[in-house]
Parts: structure tokens; sequence; C-alpha cells
């Protein structure tokens, strides 16, 4: 029997207690620069990257010992980079894969012997009284992934390139802590990243834990819109903040200011009970808004003040819509000349860094190019950020694609016939419908507040059915303020519609 509970196989446990999804953003004790480098200037934020101890198994049944205790020695063991992907560290082997899955198509199955690695890494920590309560957060890992803090057992989660995150305050202690994390090659969450790509596993993306106060303002939703066309442009635009907390409810203030520091609004947010997923809401007035586009990505700097808290974002003020079947920003038609894009170096594979993610839009700029698609799920954080400043327009994609299940051996092996049962194992199977509506809810959620995301995607080649449709019917309900699509091949025979 496996060491840890098989929750990697069952689609009931796509997480277990992590946090509700929420809005990026980095919290500090007083205002910082916003912006891709936010997180190294915040004092309420630490990097845990670096050096991990590390063991590699070929099958998650050769794990026998409990690894997470607190006690259990260091010595002998390897040392891997994290981020770092085992593959690109001498580990395992390379594999690379389009339409077939790299395990046989069983779902929500994976093969007995499933790979896994244990990383573990000590770190120091100090109490801060302004700021007690502490947050564990893992940026991206594949495919599936158990913490344990000071041998206690903290939670589980997957989706491999969204964010996780854990409160770790009632197990984090002053003074050195171990970290224990398990990472397992495959899980049922394989079978909705069958992205035509180089196939790696470990803790790919950052890890960092956040000191935060008892109660805070959690998430926030930002959304603007135009007023009546005065001559060439706008004469008014508002802002829209809807926020949630945790911890209760505390004063919260917004300020919105340009590039020369000047205050354009202001508010206090207060209670409003017209939104499902948040509690309350401040409108801001801008009068003669200076606009977002691709050409002129304008952003106004948007401070959120609470009692020991500070969280600084960047606003564009745009509106995108499809009218008459074209798509136009803030009122005007655009074109898009457009690149799909995968994080992809050819020394550390899927880890690339700030650097890296600039040199790709640099080279886009140099070619005229204004949009990108986040092909097949989300980005680092800090990638949309610099869209936002670079000025691109962005289709931030889900974390989904199912395409292997239109290689099932059938009688009939003709295209026609294909396309006609491609989407019955997973796409049109209620039984994945949480685990697809999961992944579009935490695209859209991290990513809500950025200018540049013009489009959401509900994934890639997933053929269509019903769970793509509840995915699609969330997003369109949580935000009618962008476009959405699919980008799907073959029938759409589906149970239900929308």
């Amino acid at each position: 029997m496996a060491i840890v509970p098989r929750h990697y196989e069952d689609l009931d446990v796509l997480h277990e207690n992590t946090l509700p999804p929420r809005a990026y953003y980095v919290p500090a004790s007083t205002a910082v620069d916003p912006g891709p480098r936010a997180r190294e200037r915040s004092d309420r934020l630490r990097l845990l990257n670096g050096q991990w101890a590390f063991v590699y198994h070929r099958s998650i049944h050769e794990l026998t010992e409990p690894f997470w205790e607190r006690d259990a020695p260091l010595e002998g063991m390897d040392r891997v980079s994290v981020p770092g992907t085992w593959q690109h560290q001498g580990y395992d082997r390379h594999q690379y894969t389009n339409i077939r899955y790299p395990i046989p198509l069983d779902p929500p199955l994976v093969p007995q012997d499933n790979p896994c690695a244990v990383h573990l890494r000590d770190f120091e920590h100090a109490a801060d009284p302004d700021a007690p309560r502490t947050h564990l957060v893992f940026e991206g890992v594949d495919s599936c992934f158990y913490v344990w803090l000071n041998g206690r057992y903290i939670g589980y989660s997957q989706v491999s390139h969204a964010t996780s995150e854990f409160d770790v305050t009632g197990a984090v202690e002053p003074g050195t802590n171990r970290l224990a994390v398990l990472v397992l090659k495959w899980c049922d969450g394989t079978y909705l990243e069958d992205q035509d790509k180089f196939r790696t596993s470990g803790i790919f993306r950052d890890v960092y834990l956040l000191n935060r106060p008892e109660a805070v303002l959690f998430d926030y939703a930002v959304t603007t819109s135009l007023g009546p066309v005065i001559g060439t442009a706008p004469a008014t635009a508002v802002v829209e903040i809807r926020g949630s907390y945790r911890g209760g409810s505390v004063p919260t203030t917004a300020e919105m200011t340009d590039h020369e520091g000047r205050v354009l609004a202001a508010g206090v947010l207060e209670p409003f009970s017209g939104y499902p997923d948040h509690t309350h809401r401040a409108q801001l007035a801008v009068a003669a808004p200076h606009l977002w586009s691709a050409e002129d990505p304008y952003l106004h700097t948007l401070v959120f003040t609470t009692p020991g808290e500070v969280i600084t974002d960047r606003v564009g003020v745009r509106e995108i819509e499809s009218r008459e079947a074209v798509v136009r920003l803030n009122g005007s038609p655009i074109t898009l000349r457009g690149v799909n894009r995968h994080d992809s170096d050819p020394v550390t594979g899927p880890v690339v860094d700030l650097d890296h993610m600039k040199r790709d839009l640099q080279l886009m700029k140099e070619h005229n190019i204004n949009a990108v698609r986040s092909s097949h799920y989300p980005n680092d954080p800090r990638f949309y950020q610099l869209c936002d400043e670079y000025g691109f327009y962005v289709m931030s994609e889900a974390d989904n694609e199912s395409h292997g299940t239109q290689t099932r051996f059938l009688a009939d092996d003709s295209w026609d016939n294909q396309v006609e049962h491609w989407n019955e194992p997973i796409a049109d199977n209620p039984e994945w419908t949480d685990a697809t509506v999961d992944r579009m809810q935490l695209c859209v959620h991290r990513e809500k507040n950025r200018p540049s995301v013009i489009a959401w995607s509900a994934g890639n080649e997933c053929s269509y059915g019903c769970t793509l449709e509840a995915a699609l019917r969330w997003v369109k309900g949580f935000d009618p303020t962008r476009l959405t699509q699919l980008n799907q091949i073959g029938r759409a025979s589906c149970r239900e519609r929308v």
C-alpha cells in the first residue's frame, strides 16, 4: 500500500486544506512599487527557493518510512534546485508526447508504479506580532503533491500550473522548521494535462511564505467601465472594486493614482450583497481617464490600505467587447497579431525566470506581435504583469487538455468515428465536471485583475461536452467583462446545453 492516501486518483479530492483561490498580489507592511518585482520588495514575503534535499523513487510503493518527520536525517540525500524539474537535474527521463497520454488510458487511474520524489527544506522563521498568520504558497508543482511541516500533515493539491496556498500558522514555529513535500509524477489530473510539450515533474515555480495580520483583505476583483464619449475619448470611467476578507472584515481604503502620483480617486470598501464571491464594494469615478491599450499600456497605481497591511496593484482602464462580430477595445476595432507561447527553456525546461519572460516579450514586440495565448495553461503570474506593462492582449488559458482520449482503440478507427467518441471518457463525462470547473476557476481568479487579459480560454483540444459547458457557464457568469473561448476539435454531442 502507498504510504499516503490515494488522493492522486480520486476525483472527489482535488485539493485538501488549501485556501480558496484568490487574485495574485503581494502584501507588505507599507506600499511598495507594484509590478513583477513586487515580491522582492515586500517585507512580508520569504522565498524558499534554493537547494532542497531530494530523493527520487521509481514507484510510490518504495516509500515505506515517514520521511516527513522533522528529525529525519538528511545525510546521504541528493540536492536539487527549486524551482526545478527532476528530468532537467538528472533523474527519471525526458519524454515528449503530443496526443497520446504518457500512461495507459484508464481515467482516473494511473500506473501502480507511479514515480515520486521527496523534497525537504529546513528554514528559519521569526514570528512577527504585526503579521502573526503564515501562508505557504506553491505557484507550480507537476503533477500533484502532499505537504508536511514539522511532521504535521498540511494538505494536498494538484493542477500543475495553478497556485496552491495553505495556512500553516498552527504548524510553523519560531526557529528552525522542516518542510517536506512529496511530488508524484502522475495523478488523475494528468488526464487533463495532455498538452503538446515535454513532460516533466517537480516543483517548477516559486515557493514562498507570506506573513499576514489576523484579519485581511483576502481577495479583490477590479473592473473598469467607460462613460459616454465626448469628442474622441470618454469623459469618465468607473473603477469598481469588489472585496472579500479572511479572519473578519477590516477597514479598507482604495486610492488610485497616476504616473505622477496624483490621486485621481479614492474610496472605502463598504458591505455589499450583490455578488456571490465578494462581500464589499467601492466604486471610484475617474475623470478624463488615460486608457490602456497595447499601443499605449498606461497603468494606474491602486493602493489598498488596511490595519497592518498594504496591497499595491496596477489598473489599466479599458473595456473589451465583441460587437457585430468585431472585437473592440475602448469602442474601437482591434486586430490581434498573436502567438502561442509555452514556458520553455533549453536548459531548465518549464522553469523560466523573469528575464526569460522579458526576452520573449521583447522578441514579440520587435516582430510586431501584440497578442499572446498562454498555451495551454496559466503562466507565472508575473508574466501577465509584464504583459500589462509592455502592452499585449492576452488569452489566458486554463490548465486543461484531454487530447489523448482521441486515441482510444475502436473497432472503427476512422477519423469520423474517433471524433464521434472523443468526448465520452472525460469532456462529456459528468464525473469530471468538478475537476474541469476547478481548473477554470483557478485560472480566472488568479488573473482577474490583469488588464492585458482580454479573453479566457476553457482549454485546448479536449473535444467538447458537459464539463466544458459548466466551466464556460461559470466564467461567463463570474466575469462578463471579457471574451471566452474554447479551442476544440470534435463534435459537440453534449448531455446538457448552456
